[in-house]
């Protein structure tokens, strides 16, 4: 059976999210203290992780950024704010997705299927696809999920990951920002196009020469990314 960490301070919220998931046979955790929270993510006993953003003992960026550091596991801010930028800090330091309040119940729980599968596929990768793919400059070994540019080693995030390797396996086709986040995130126009792009622009930081004129991953205006080794 698979376990839910919910690192959130209101309870009402976490027994709503805590209610709806063991409905669907989640095994659920609840910690109402950051500091708490990230000590139980570490026991690498659960996963995905619902994080909130504002809350005591340790924010929920901070945590973020320490477990991303230590789990690969998939994990989605659940947020009040409305403001992009919160969204794109959370994004850019590991979280997979984020979810705004407030949210309906039963797409929480869509949502955190749809990642588990695709955390789930992910890790099968290897196993349908040939361990090395080079392109280019680019290698990729899909049974250790290792990246190389110009045979130096790079590192990668989840979704970073998977943005890449769809890249790689579908050269010269565009995408649009809703196919790319179906096919990656495994939802069908559920979340925000703002999750893509700040993944595609932190893909890019890590792989592009120039960021400001990308050569691998580009924007075709009005269509969506290409990628052309």
């Amino acid at each position: 059976m698979e376990r839910i960490l919910i690192i959130e301070d209101d309870p009402d919220i976490a027994n709503i999210e805590r209610d709806y998931l063991e409905f669907e046979r989640f095994e659920v955790d609840i910690a109402s203290d950051g500091k708490i929270g990230m000590d139980l993510a570490l026991q690498g006993t659960h996963n995905l992780i619902l994080l909130d953003l504002m809350l005591p003992g340790l924010d929920g960026f901070s945590i973020c950024r320490q477990l991303r550091e230590k789990l690969d596991i998939p994990i989605l801010m659940v947020t009040a704010r409305q403001e992009d930028i919160s969204k794109i800090r959370g994004l850019g330091l590991g979280a997979d997705d984020y979810i705004e309040k407030p949210f309906s119940p039963s797409v929480l729980v869509a949502r955190v299927k749809a990642h588990l599968v695709q955390y789930a596929r992910l890790k099968q990768s290897g196993n349908h696809k040939p361990s090395e793919i080079t392109i280019g400059s680019i290698s990729i070994n899909t049974d250790t999920h290792r990246v190389y540019l110009k045979g130096k080693e790079v590192e990668l995030k989840n979704k970073e990951y998977e943005l890449l390797l769809f890249f790689v396996l579908n050269v010269d086709v565009v995408f649009s920002k809703e196919t790319l986040y179906e096919r990656i995130w495994g939802m069908d126009a559920m979340g925000d196009s703002a999750t893509v792009a700040v993944h595609i622009n932190r893909l890019r930081e890590k792989i592009e020469e120039n960021t400001v004129k990308p050569q691998l991953i580009q924007t075709v205006w009005g269509a969506g990314y290409r990628f052309t080794p």
